[in-house]
């Protein structure tokens, strides 16, 4: 009589929680799952931004320079008007 009692008790209560903590842990997973795609499609997409970086940097290199020449061409200019 006592294991009828228990196999009841296990039924009813038992598999029930376990059924609803498995389904909480399941969809904990499936919400970390979209958000690690999210992160997977931006970081592709960073990635695809950054293939234009090496001429990006040329580009600052040139444009940096042509500001250092004009600077010391005014520099130079100033220096004559007040000396």
């Amino acid at each position: 009589m006592l294991w009828w009692i228990g196999n009841l008790i296990l039924l009813l209560v038992v598999v029930p929680v376990a059924v609803a903590l498995l389904n909480r842990v399941l969809a904990a997973i499936e919400r970390i799952r979209k958000a690690s795609d999210e992160i997977l499609t931006g970081g592709v997409a960073v990635i695809g931004e950054l293939d234009t970086t090496r001429d990006l940097l040329a580009t600052t290199d040139e444009t940096i320079e042509e500001v250092a020449d004009g600077a010391v061409r005014y520099a130079g200019s100033v220096g004559k008007l007040l000396g």
